[in-house]
């Protein structure tokens, strides 16, 4: 379950698409009748049924349930959700804001969903429009070049900075040996226990420098060199933020994707190319192929990690941003010196300090990671087409469409029209079912689909060519190779294999059965290494028709017996090599 209700106390505990889960405490309300009428289309609103799928918007459907309790009590009413009238629910949204309206028109849209037991009146009510009127919000406002290029450079230096002292720590750890007892410690020394037992080695001398607090303590300037040789080796939280930034400014992927992501969620599809699968809060899991700089960059931090994330603890061991803090206490009291992503902004401000950043106004910059996002989207989309860019720049696009795309001679229109009906009838022949035959059927098939052999205008000796495997392709068998549905007409046709599954010349027959299985295996390992969105437009109206329509048709026995003879790679599939699956 997403989300259920608890009765003591009174609250709701929510599972959120990330795994991570989160209690909204509703008890101590005036009307408690009413509370947990709420509290219930609150659970029912929970992701996948309904919007709320991250912890932000729980809190925000929270307090309005402890809001609209609270205003309702006030004003005298005392009843459950069942006898809320409408006049009582028009007072309260007249008085109320457009968000806290519709929050709370879900919460009860919610209870009636589970329940029913809202009167008609109120349910009809509920379907019609809004009484507050919505104000738009504004989008992000993308940084200017000048502000872009700043934080880049910003951003940059610390993390080319803090690698090389990296590098340096590294080699001198590999010169140090066990620090002697009463003795000064020098650099190799503390490099190579720091790397041996993590940032905070437990022992007496080091707790005691862990304590100095003055310039004239005899462990001053031990505490000094240990916490230089820590900040070199291992990657502080100011560090990790300039990390997930720069990360932010070369993929644009979304901050709660970045904040989430896991070592899990990296895969690598080649020497120099990754895809990352992240939790977007406000949608599902998503994936993205990574630019090649946000490789480079992903693979530093990597490597640079790794000293440090052999003394996490399981849990923080598998996410991708971790850094080590002397600040960080756990609820429990203890100290947990290895921390994930920073909660607040506190670490961007500390950043921005640190480098010495402003805006172009001259004030301290503000590092606001949505609107890394919207800048990093303009300027991806003035490298190609984005309805703004035109042939000449003294034109609008509109100008530019009447002058070069309107057609305007009899022959363009012509042309132009041609181009539509031909769109008009691939869509139409896409839409036709499949023709998929059992043995038995291909032996009586002019007598059992007259319609198909008047449509592929077949005669006897074509239809016994095509059931006898004498048109075969590596689909199916094609009713006319030349027809020229796919190329010029008199040709060969030039379409890829999974092709076959929408063309109206195809007849699968049961002899095809381990090609089409080979295929659907190939749509699968496609599937596996591709973005969602990319599948989905290349391969998904094959796969669909493949697996829903053509499959299901053939038989149980004939599809065991062809299976037998189908490996999961692509050594008997016709392809080219830029398609073959790793």
């Amino acid at each position: 379950m997403p989300a259920y209700v608890m009765d003591e106390p009174l609250g709701v505990h929510f599972v959120f698409p990330n795994g991570r889960e989160w209690t909204a405490v509703l008890d101590g309300l005036p009307n408690p009748r009413l509370a947990r009428d709420l509290a219930q289309g609150l659970a029912a609103n929970a992701h996948p049924e309904g919007g709320i799928g991250a912890k932000n918007t729980v809190k925000a459907y929270a307090v309005a349930v402890r809001q609209m309790v609270s205003t309702l009590a006030e004003a005298g009413f005392n009843g459950n959700a069942a006898d809320l009238t409408r006049a009582t629910l028009v007072r309260y949204w007249m008085a109320s804001t457009y968000s806290r309206e519709r929050e709370t028109r879900m919460l009860l849209k919610g209870f009636d969903a589970v329940t029913g037991a809202l009167r008609p009146e109120v349910r009809t009510y509920l379907t019609g429009n809004q009484i507050q009127a919505y104000r738009s919000t504004s989008p992000y406002k993308a940084y200017t070049d000048g502000e872009w290029e700043r934080l880049e450079t910003g951003c940059r230096t610390v993390v080319d900075d803090s690698w090389g002292r990296h590098r340096r720590a590294l080699a001198l750890a590999a010169q140090g040996a066990e620090p002697p007892t009463g003795a000064d410690h020098s650099l190799q020394d503390i490099s190579w226990l720091l790397l041996r037992d993590g940032p905070f080695p437990d022992r007496p001398g080091y707790r005691a420098q862990a304590q100095a607090r003055s310039a004239r303590s005899p462990q001053w300037d031990l505490r000094r060199a240990v916490r230089q040789v820590r900040s070199d080796l291992f990657p502080h939280p100011v560090v990790q933020v300039a990390y997930s930034v720069l990360f932010g400014m070369y993929c644009g992927v979304v901050p709660d994707g970045i904040d989430d992501l896991k070592l899990d969620g990296l895969e690598w599809t080649g020497d120099t190319s990754m895809l990352i699968t992240y939790i977007k809060g406000r949608t599902a899991r998503e994936s993205s192929h990574l630019p090649a700089r946000a490789v480079r960059l992903l693979e530093r931090w990597l490597e640079y990690s790794v000293p440090l994330r052999s003394f996490a603890d399981d849990e923080l061991r598998g996410q991708l941003w971790i850094s080590y803090t002397p600040k960080w206490f756990t609820t429990s009291g203890g100290f947990s010196p290895i921390v994930g992503p920073p909660p607040g902004t506190n670490r961007h401000r500390d950043l921005v300090k640190q480098l010495g950043l402003v805006d172009d106004a001259g004030n301290p910059f503000v590092i606001h990671r949505g609107r890394i996002r919207a800048t990093y989207h303009e300027r991806l989309a003035r490298r190609g087409w984005t309805g703004l860019a035109t042939i000449d720049p003294n034109h609008t696009a509109r100008t530019e469409g009447d002058h070069y795309v309107t057609p305007t001679s009899p022959a363009q229109l012509d042309a132009v029209e041609s181009i539509i009906e031909d769109g008009q009838a691939d869509v139409l022949r896409k839409a036709q079912p499949p023709v998929v035959l059992s043995a038995e059927q291909a032996g009586r098939f002019a007598e059992d689909f007259p319609d198909e052999v008047r449509r592929l205008e077949l005669d006897a000796a074509a239809i016994a060519e095509l059931v006898g495997g004498e048109r075969d392709v590596f689909t199916a068998a094609c009713a006319d190779q030349l027809a020229g549905v796919h190329g010029p007409a008199g040709q060969p046709c030039p379409a890829r294999p999974w092709v076959c599954l929408l063309c109206p010349l195809s007849v699968f027959l049961p002899r095809h059965a381990a090609n089409l299985l080979r295929l659907n295996a190939f749509f699968s390992r496609q599937f596996r290494q591709m973005p969602t969105e990319n599948f989905v437009r290349v391969f998904g109206p094959y796969a669909d028709r493949l697996v829903n329509e053509i499959l299901p048709k053939l038989s149980k026995e004939t599809k065991e017996k062809a299976a037998r003879e189908v490996a999961d790679n692509d050594t008997d599939l016709p392809l080219r090599p830029e398609e073959g699956t790793l």
